[in-house]
């Protein structure tokens, strides 16, 4: 009789747990995407070399962009580009207006509790940006943590964060614009951004007079990747592809086209 009873019951478990399974497979976003023929991309549009907007052209471009097209073509679908910006990004994707979020975005324990992250494609970390004259003077959050030390910073972001968490002395500027931001230090009404080690690599080329400091060794480890709804099987699908891409050539001659060495 008991043998009988664990039989039905678990018999019962099977039925409704491969019912949840099809559900759960039937309500994929992969598929949606695939039916629609559209991948809603977000991206802020101004954190270079991963994304910028070309207000002249009227299209988005960078290292991001070009690896989202890729991965729209390999999946059979047109990328539709959707603007959002760092303090949005999270509340965008939980309202649905894309399907993944591109640019550049750093992974952290606080985005992860509401969304899945791609395997990471980039390591990375933060490190200061300063007038090449002022290189020695900015070696260690020590140094930069000194009364009189003006660092400036893009809004909502990790480079926001990370400047708060670790400058408790020297005074702390939001500059709304992430694209003119750089043009404050060699203007000489900051003194230095800390960042990403790979923007401080492009900005220093970009902007003569502009050095990076120690980006080789950055102040922490962080890593870049896609940021995705909670969808298991977009995110494997996602993460095949950087794969594939890594392993064919793809994703190196992109990178390359992007970011200085």
């Amino acid at each position: 009789m008991l043998l009988r009873l664990a039989t039905v019951l678990f018999a019962s478990w099977l039925i409704l747990a491969g019912g949840t399974a099809a559900a759960d497979e039937a309500a994929s976003r992969l598929d949606a995407i695939v039916d629609r023929g559209v991948l809603r991309v977000g991206t802020p549009g101004d954190y270079a070399p991963f994304t910028r907007w070309r207000a002249d052209q009227g299209r988005f471009e960078g290292m991001d962009i070009d690896l989202a097209e890729a991965l729209g073509q390999a999946l059979g679908v047109r990328v539709e580009w959707v603007k959002t910006s760092w303090p949005t990004l999270m509340a965008d994707l939980a309202a649905d207006k894309f399907d993944l979020a591109v640019g550049g975005v750093s992974v952290n324990l606080e985005r992860q509790k509401k969304a899945l992250f791609s395997a990471p494609y980039l390591r990375d970390g933060k490190t200061p940006i300063t007038r090449c004259e002022n290189v020695a003077r900015f070696q260690t959050l020590a140094q930069i943590d000194q009364p009189g030390t003006r660092a400036v910073v893009n809004p909502g972001g990790t480079n926001e964060k990370f400047a708060r968490a670790h400058l408790k002395t020297a005074q702390i500027r939001v500059h709304p614009d992430n694209t003119t931001i750089f043009d404050e230090i060699v203007a000489g009404r900051a003194d230095l951004m800390i960042t990403d080690a790979v923007e401080t690599r492009l900005q220093q080329k970009l902007r003569p007079g502009l050095c990076a400091v120690h980006p080789e060794a950055p102040f922490d480890y962080s890593e870049k990747a896609f940021l995705l709804p909670r969808d298991f099987a977009l995110k494997a699908w996602v993460d095949q592809w950087l794969h594939l891409a890594r392993e064919s050539g793809t994703f190196a001659r992109i990178q390359a086209k992007w970011i200085p060495q």
